[in-house]
């Protein structure tokens, strides 16, 4: 059986991990544990580059704080602000015990503008979510696309499919060589 590691403890990006690996490695058995990785970026953070960092770091330090894996995989939600428009998006970065890397991102989805005020005043998309939706907790459940959609795509769903997109690196190595 594989591990995976996750730089996370909430049990959403715990599941989509476990399911993008069931998905794309169907005949393996994978066990998948959450530890509390830091990411070395703001707690929101506010652009690509910066989210992106955030899973690549989360990623390493999943690996250094439980090195007997086969794989380490920092999410990292962010947003982008255009000044007129905000939207989100994540970052999912696999690291994997033969040093390859994998990467992947979310689609991209704009936020309500009472959302996006509130995490232009410093709040976390999350926390904005729950004052705006009333909600308690909403990132440990659908999320805020999950809240958009009425659950049609709910958070475990928004990043199965990205982590399935980090994953090509490690389904086909033979088109990315270490």
């Amino acid at each position: 059986m594989k591990k995976i590691v996750v730089a996370s403890k909430n049990p959403v990006k715990i599941a989509a991990a476990l399911g993008g690996f069931k998905r794309m490695f169907p005949d393996e058995e994978f066990e998948a544990e959450g530890v509390g990785a830091e990411s070395g970026v703001n707690a929101q953070p506010i652009s690509n580059d910066e989210t992106y960092q955030g899973a690549f770091n989360r990623a390493n330090n999943a690996k250094t704080m439980q090195p007997h894996a086969d794989y380490w995989i920092g999410l990292e939600g962010g947003i982008e602000d255009t000044g007129d428009d905000m939207f989100a998006f994540a970052w999912m970065v696999i690291l994997g015990s033969d040093g390859r890397i994998g990467k992947g991102k979310t689609g991209i989805f704009f936020l309500p503008g009472e959302v996006a005020t509130l995490i232009r005043g410093g709040m976390e998309l999350g926390e904005a979510d729950d004052i705006v939706f009333s909600r308690n907790n909403s990132k440990q459940a659908g999320g805020a696309i999950g809240l958009l959609t009425d659950d049609v795509i709910d958070r475990e769903a928004y990043y199965t499919e990205a982590i399935i997109f980090a994953l090509v690196a490690f389904k086909h190595p033979e088109f990315y060589p270490l």
